[in-house]
């Protein structure tokens, strides 16, 4: 049959990725306490197409990506992407993979159950002389305001945030161990379950630790240096309660390497 991909293309335009986006697929990863987990991921995966090709060949994505769907842990994303490289005869092969990862938690007093979802993504570049992987977490957290505290004769506002941190990869480490370290920076940890005694803790507990974005991120960024990340980048947004409109704040560790922020 006619293939018209490998087909010569005049233009002289090379393009810097090509490929397939928003694929749902099922998928394994790692879990401390239970070993694995499925979940449900979204994937884009592209590879660079020289200007003398006219197109790439959309079904090998998948192909080699079903191949490692049941086991897209840390260490074997970057086979996947090499794979995918060396099968589309491409210099460079991106992928990202973002999935809700679950938690069982327990309420800090009732020790009461409940599942916490946890928004993450793996992220690779793999080159013939490159290879390099982020890992991404997002996790919410409760933030309570260190001005509203100090000015008001009662109460003080809080809210929501969401904490992020994108983490160059270079040894492992359990995605639950980052969101412990994450949640201790902030006001209060969220719970998806609080019985009375727990919802009086969690409010105390956040009015005793006040905390501004730029505060969780510093914190963050503190207890994540102590580790041995050669770069990392932290980010903190609150939709604030009395505000119409979020606070942020955002900083890297390490060397430039040109990733900017995670969206």
């Amino acid at each position: 049959m006619r293939d018209i991909q490998n087909e010569t293309d005049t233009r002289k335009i090379p393009l810097q990725k090509v490929g397939v986006k928003g694929v749902r697929y099922p998928v394994t990863v790692l879990d401390k306490n239970h070993k694995e987990q499925q979940t449900t991921a979204t994937v884009d995966l592209f590879v660079n197409l020289p200007h003398n090709f006219k197109g790439t060949h959309m079904s090998r994505f998948i192909e080699v990506f079903h191949k490692y769907h049941q086991d897209i842990t840390m260490q074997h994303f970057l086979d996947m992407l090499e794979e995918m490289r060396k099968k589309l005869d491409a210099q460079q092969a991106f992928g990202t993979v973002s999935f809700p990862y679950f938690i069982e938690k327990k309420a800090p007093v009732s020790q009461a159950a409940g599942i916490m979802e946890y928004n993450c993504s793996f992220e690779g570049t793999v080159s013939a002389d490159e290879r390099k992987f982020y890992i991404t977490i997002e996790v919410p957290v409760t933030t309570l305001c260190p001005c509203s505290k100090a000015i008001s004769e009662y109460g003080a506002h809080n809210q929501r945030g969401k904490v992020k941190v994108k983490l160059l990869y270079s040894e492992f480490f359990w995605i639950e161990d980052i969101i412990e370290l994450i949640e201790k920076c902030a006001s209060s940890p969220l719970y998806s379950l609080l019985k009375r005694q727990d919802e009086k803790y969690v409010t105390e507990h956040a009015y005793d630790n006040p905390r501004f974005v730029e505060d969780v991120v510093r914190e963050v960024y503190t207890a994540l240096s102590k580790h041995n990340f050669k770069w990392f980048s932290v980010e903190a947004e609150n939709e604030e309660s009395i505000h119409f409109h979020n606070a942020y704040a955002y900083t890297e560790y390490g060397p430039s390497t040109g990733s900017g922020t995670t969206n």
